[in-house]
């Protein structure tokens, strides 16, 4: 079979896999680790939306090398810690060198955390109210079987 033309690359290890993560390693990490598994975690679903509003307009590597000080700014992802958060701690955040320092985007992960904590109160966790959109199994796609590529 040839890789390039199903969309795989093989990595450094011999194993194919989606051709993205280029052989770097941040990447590599995860895609074997994170990428595509459901999360039911409440702090770590609230991570990956934040995450992904920094995100917007810049790569991904760019988030995954930043994250442990995003991590750090952000209490950890708590939302309960993070809708605290005044406007003292958005200036804080504007000088962290770490992180993506726009102001809107700051602002905004402040506000959902707040949104995230009604979400929670009001249907037991976040990660209930992600689910309940998650489709029945007859609406799901099939299972991709790669040796039929």
């Amino acid at each position: 079979m040839e890789q390039e033309n199903a969309g795989l690359l093989d990595g450094p290890d011999g194993i194919a896999r989606c051709f993205w993560h280029g052989n770097l390693p941040d990447y590599l990490d995860y895609h074997d680790h994170e990428w595509g598994r459901p999360v039911a975690d409440d702090r770590r679903l609230f991570e990956k939306i934040c995450l992904e509003g920094f995100q917007s307009g810049l790569s991904w590597l760019t988030i995954l090398r930043k994250r442990e000080n995003f991590r750090e700014a952000f209490a950890n992802f708590d939302f309960d810690k993070v809708a605290a958060f005044t406007d003292k701690d958005v200036e804080r955040l504007l000088g962290n060198v770490g992180i993506i320092r726009h102001r809107g985007k700051i602002v905004s992960t402040i506000n959902n955390a707040g949104r995230a904590r009604e979400m929670a109160d009001e249907f037991g966790s976040l990660a209930a109210w992600f689910w309940k959109f998650e489709p029945g199994p007859d609406e799901r796609p099939r299972v991709v079987d790669l040796a039929q590529l």
